[in-house]
């Protein structure tokens, strides 16, 4: 199952689950590109605004009402895992518009390890985005399980080598039922607070988390120059 949560209320970027964007509603865009994928057997968003579920309705995209009092993205998920059964739940970002069906295919291939209890994917860092806090940087094993993730630029090239092979994560994940009710039951861990990254309360409580490789990098919508690249990049997809 897929869960879109859709906040009505950011920080950053007001409203920005129902900007339009090449005549979507943004959320519809993260939906589309999920349905189409084939990968799950149902879509949700998941929200706490009766607005955003009245567009969402008004469009034919099923809606589950959440608590206002969800913390995170997570917390709806988990909030709608409890009324709706499945084996693996997709956590959506409703931020990102540029998503295509090609992104779940190696997200949800990781589900078949037993040994994965969630998997996330991550692309080629960008060189002007390397050392920027807001792109988050992975390292893994050489089975692909996450070492660490951080807002810092690692690994660390002391030598300065010319090491290209920094790697951004991108923030899609795929829980098994059981690491989902144990992730959302932690209290929030010291590294986590200290990066601001929920990721790293799966690692600091030993949860296995692998990482898998993403298409293309996406187009996260925070900003009004997001919206517009977002915008630009669809529009040439639908060759107008």
């Amino acid at each position: 199952m897929g869960v879109i949560p859709a906040r009505l209320q950011s920080t950053r970027l007001s409203r920005k689950v129902l900007r339009e964007i090449a005549g979507r509603p943004m959320v519809e865009w993260v939906w589309r590109a999920a349905q189409q994928s084939g990968q799950m057997d149902a879509v949700v968003v998941a929200t706490d605004a009766e607005e955003v579920a009245a567009v969402c309705r008004a469009r034919g995209i099923p809606v589950e009402m959440t608590s206002e009092g969800c913390a995170s993205g997570s917390d709806r998920v988990r909030e709608v895992a409890s009324r709706l059964e499945a084996d693996v739940y997709v956590n959506i970002q409703g931020d990102e518009p540029t998503l295509t069906g090609e992104f779940f295919r190696p997200l949800l291939a990781l589900m078949e390890r037993p040994e994965v209890d969630v998997a996330t994917l991550a692309v080629p860092c960008p060189a002007e985005e390397i050392g920027n806090p807001n792109a988050v940087k992975v390292v893994t094993a050489l089975d692909g399980r996450a070492l660490y993730f951080s807002r810092a630029t690692i690994p660390f090239d002391r030598d300065g080598t010319g090491f290209a092979g920094y790697r951004k994560h991108l923030g899609i994940y795929a829980y098994r039922r059981a690491a989902l009710e144990r992730f959302a039951a932690l209290t929030p861990s010291p590294l986590e607070k200290l990066e601001k990254l929920e990721q790293l309360r799966l690692l600091e409580n030993g949860m296995t988390l692998y990482v898998a490789a993403a298409p293309a990098d996406t187009i996260g919508v925070d900003t009004e120059e997001d919206l517009a690249r977002a915008e630009k990049l669809l529009r040439e997809r639908m060759g107008s």
